[in-house]
């Protein structure tokens, strides 16, 4: 398996050396394929033009949570302002 890897390896650079980068891309995902334990039988015959490779920060922690979207309209609140931070209303300073 290792001889075979190594062949469309060395097939892959080459494709992607002359700028066929389909092909190129054919062959990675063949090696990948393999390397997953795929019989070299079923890899030959597999068409991957329908594969889409995943896409970073796409998998993992906190990705099941939905994006929330606010409703039309909607402006965020005004930040309160920090000279008035620490002061509660209606005191005032005895003196």
């Amino acid at each position: 398996m290792s001889e075979t890897i190594d062949d469309l390896h060395a097939q892959m650079e080459a494709a992607a050396e002359a700028m066929d980068f389909e092909e190129a891309r054919r062959l990675r995902d063949r090696i990948n394929l393999l390397r997953a334990g795929a019989s070299a039988e079923d890899v030959a015959d597999i068409d991957t033009s329908g594969l889409v490779r995943q896409q970073p920060g796409r998998m993992g922690l906190g990705t099941s949570q939905q994006r929330v979207t606010p409703p039309k309209g909607w402006k965020p609140p005004p930040k309160p302002d920090p000279m008035t931070r620490g002061h509660s209303r209606g005191r005032t300073p005895k003196g």
